[in-house]
């Protein structure tokens, strides 16, 4: 099966981009490989693992870009990264409130969908929304001036094959 073809039900996986792909916080002499890219006058350190990494997750997920950047990931990640579909991407509404500012997109786009999600920056709500979903769940928190890791793949594919064929069959529970 060519990458660009779609499994019916393959679960979903939300991705931030600052502090997973994009990197920051690391000490100046010990910057980590990677490719720097000027998003509307700001410097971000992309990840020289993190095109490879998101390759080998696309095969066993959907990715959906959970990010600030919206609409600004495809028009300056997709050439750099070489993904070959274009994610979703969330918009998050200004809503103040007690839970994290991405989780109401979440779960609306989850919806009854097996969901991981990858981020530098879970918060409790994160944690009770995870451990309250009917569908299986799974946060993976990353350090952003590190970003995503080949650690952080093998725990998303291992937590995929064990997945249920049924559960992946019928979309959700």
């Amino acid at each position: 099966m060519a990458l660009s073809e779609r499994v019916p039900h393959k679960p979903l996986l939300f991705v931030d981009i600052d502090g997973v792909i994009s990197l920051f916080g690391f000490e100046p002499a010990k910057r980590p490989a990677g490719t720097w890219l000027n998003v509307d006058g700001v410097p971000h350190l992309i990840s020289a693992t993190a095109p490879g990494h998101l390759l080998a997750l696309a095969r066993l997920f959907d990715l959906v870009w959970c990010s600030g950047w919206e609409e600004k990931a495809d028009e300056h990640l997709l050439p750099v990264l070489g993904l070959p579909v274009r994610p979703p991407f969330l918009t998050f509404s200004a809503v103040a409130g007690t839970a994290h500012w991405k989780l109401e997109a979440v779960d609306r786009h989850a919806a009854d969908r097996p969901a991981a999600w990858i981020d530098d920056a879970f918060d409790d709500s994160c944690h009770a929304w995870a451990a309250a979903r009917r569908a299986p769940t799974l946060l993976v928190p990353t350090d952003p001036a590190t970003g995503l890791r080949a650690a952080h793949v093998a725990a998303l594919e291992a937590w995929e094959r064990r997945l249920p064929a049924a559960l992946r069959a019928r979309g959700g529970l």
